[in-house]
């Protein structure tokens, strides 16, 4: 008998974790589905790796696999709906994309091979998915086995290709509208360091040499003061940036430090209205998936919480969890969260209403993107104009610094 380490979901969509005793995965899951548990992640603890590992799909239930790189995973899921469509069995689909990717995409092929293996030795699809954690998140496997449950496979893995589709989309487009604000800070900061490090130490040397004993303007003073700084504590300098980037990267990981930090994220502009709107897109959007593709709402909401990326949202899906198990409808715990904008608690009160709540969510979700795209393209046309004159008070303050004195030089030379 061998042990494992798993993760589940409950009728109420609340997550357990635990180990089980079984002679291998299969049995494993078999035993938590008849416990009314929903496997979402099954692992051969370290004791039983070995003997796990003799058996044709033990060894290969996910350890050590490599992960698939968000791309790849969106084409292949499409090009699986596309061949389950054609009307290929499963598994004939997966060897025939293990094929595609030989030699091309080492990853990607060792991870299909493994799938496909666990599938002919008995495993169902969403139990072989959930055995790479690394490529397939919750949302994944959740939705694959709500298309096992309902026969509709191709149609989940084609909404599944749409959303991450989708979610690449938006960001690509917020990380691009973010390069061109670092690209201009990295330069002016290498600019700004060349200056100081380089060229002002010599200018201040030649007033020392042409003005013995005369005052300096306040501002040429501040410049050479943080010239000799940074010349004279270079290394210091550096590990105290250094220093700092690891301490703030720790914070993050910690759970008051990223509340803090979400907290920033949606409520100090001007940033805020970008993040609100993508968060309330992102929610949507995932939400809306999930219900589409027939996972019961207490377990999608679950998952939501679990991939929402954000501190702030998380308690507030939370909250909404809470509320919904206990009878209660959405748009209350919604409203009292405020996270998310008026417009989104109303119409998911008409979806609740009306019945037709992923509809109603994949409706607004459509809204929120479009928006992003809006805010993105005003953020970075105001960015734009604000890079340019910083950099250029930031230079021409340190240039005006070094001629400032030089007036003095000329009238001396002059007299």
């Amino acid at each position: 008998m061998a042990k494992f380490q798993y993760t589940a979901m409950d009728g109420n969509g609340k997550e357990k974790k635990g180990v089980i005793e079984a002679e291998n995965e299969q049995e494993a899951s078999a035993q938590l589905k008849q416990q009314g548990l929903f496997p979402t992640s099954l692992t051969a603890s370290k004791a039983a790796g070995k003997t796990a590992g003799k058996g044709k799909t033990g060894g290969g239930f996910g350890m050590g696999m490599p992960k698939i790189p968000r791309k790849d995973l969106t084409t292949t899921t499409r090009q699986l709906a596309t061949l389950l469509q054609a009307g290929l069995p499963l598994v004939r689909a997966i060897r025939t994309l293990e094929r595609q990717a030989k030699g091309q995409r080492p990853q990607l092929n060792k991870v299909l091979g493994n799938l496909a293996d666990q599938v002919e030795g008995g495993a169902t699809f969403s139990e072989a998915l959930a055995a790479h954690p690394k490529s397939f998140n919750k949302l994944y496997v959740s939705m694959v086995r709500a298309g096992e449950a309902s026969g509709a496979m191709e149609v989940v893995l084609v909404r599944l290709a749409e959303f991450m589709e989708k979610a690449a989309r938006i960001a690509g487009k917020v990380k691009s509208a973010m390069m061109y604000p670092l690209s201009v800070l990295v330069i002016a900061g290498g600019i700004t360091a060349g200056l100081m490090v380089f060229i002002v130490p010599k200018f201040a040397k030649m007033f020392d040499e042409m003005l013995p004993g005369e005052g300096l303007p306040r501002i040429t003073l501040l410049v050479v003061n943080i010239s000799n700084l940074m010349a004279n504590h270079a290394l210091a300098f550096i590990t105290g940036v250094v220093i700092f980037v690891i301490v703030f990267r720790l914070l993050l990981k910690t759970k008051p430090g990223a509340y803090a930090f979400d907290w920033v994220a949606l409520k100090c502009p001007p940033f805020n209205a970008l993040v609100i709107r993508n968060t309330s897109a992102r929610f949507c959007r995932t939400l809306g998936t999930l219900m589409a593709s027939g996972v019961a709402v207490l377990q999608a909401l679950q998952i939501v919480k679990d991939t929402a990326g954000n501190e702030l949202v998380s308690r507030a899906i939370q909250d909404v969890h809470d509320a919904v198990k206990e009878g209660e409808g959405m748009t209350k715990p919604l409203e009292a969260s405020k996270v998310f904008p008026l417009m989104l608690c109303s119409m998911v009160e008409v979806g609740e209403e009306t019945g037709a709540l992923p509809d109603m969510l994949n409706r607004v979700a459509g809204v929120y993107e479009e928006e992003v795209d809006r805010a993105v393209e005003g953020l970075t046309s105001m960015i734009e104009p604000l890079m340019i004159v910083f950099l250029a008070v930031v230079v021409g303050g340190i240039v005006i610094a070094m001629f400032a004195p030089m007036v003095k030089m000329i009238d001396k030379l002059g007299g």
